[in-house]
């Protein structure tokens, strides 16, 4: 637990790409197991009524009340320039914690299936691809490897970047989302 408590930038900052902490949750996202740093996570909700925001992006799937707050939904398939997921009875929300210029904003992102926390340590991360994965490079921080099988751990920061969603909705409102990526 002592490792929990270690303040610093540097150590805060490798926690927050889950670094030094070394737990993931783990989750499938169209088919293929993606991880994220548990000092991200806030919690995993079952995947519910969500309300649709006119003009936003594909990727936006809508709004939810968080006791009382409103939290926007990401769609991540589709924010990975694929198709919107489909919704089964395995299908969850997980609603993480950004930082934005030191204001916490909630937002939950739609997963297949939420799988484990896994611990992985730094010796079993590979530097993120050049090439091969389906999704922008900037949006991975690195690949796990877990039973010889790589995981693709993302960078919350670079997926959920609240300026880049706020440029990627605007530009959808005036019909030019192409140009925003």
């Amino acid at each position: 637990m002592g490792a929990l408590t270690k303040t610093g930038e540097s150590n805060k900052q490798k926690a927050l790409l889950g670094g030094e902490q070394g737990q993931y949750l783990t989750f499938q996202l169209g088919g293929e197991m993606f991880a994220i740093g548990i000092l991200n996570i806030k919690e995993i909700i079952e995947y519910g009524h969500l309300t649709e925001v006119p003009m936003m992006p594909e990727f936006i799937r809508g709004v939810i009340n968080l006791r009382g707050a409103v939290v926007p939904v990401v769609d991540l398939l589709a924010r990975f320039g694929r198709s919107r997921s489909a919704v089964s009875r395995r299908t969850c929300i997980v609603i993480i914690e950004v930082d934005h210029e030191n204001v916490k904003q909630d937002i939950g992102v739609v997963v297949d299936a939420v799988s484990e926390v896994l611990e992985i340590s730094d010796e079993n991360i590979e530097p993120a691809p050049n090439f091969g994965a389906r999704i922008r490079a900037d949006f991975i921080s690195g690949m796990g490897k877990i039973n010889n099988k790589f995981v693709i751990i993302l960078n919350v920061g670079n997926v959920l970047s609240i300026d880049d969603l706020a440029m990627l909705g605007q530009a959808s409102q005036t019909g030019s989302v192409e140009d925003a990526n």
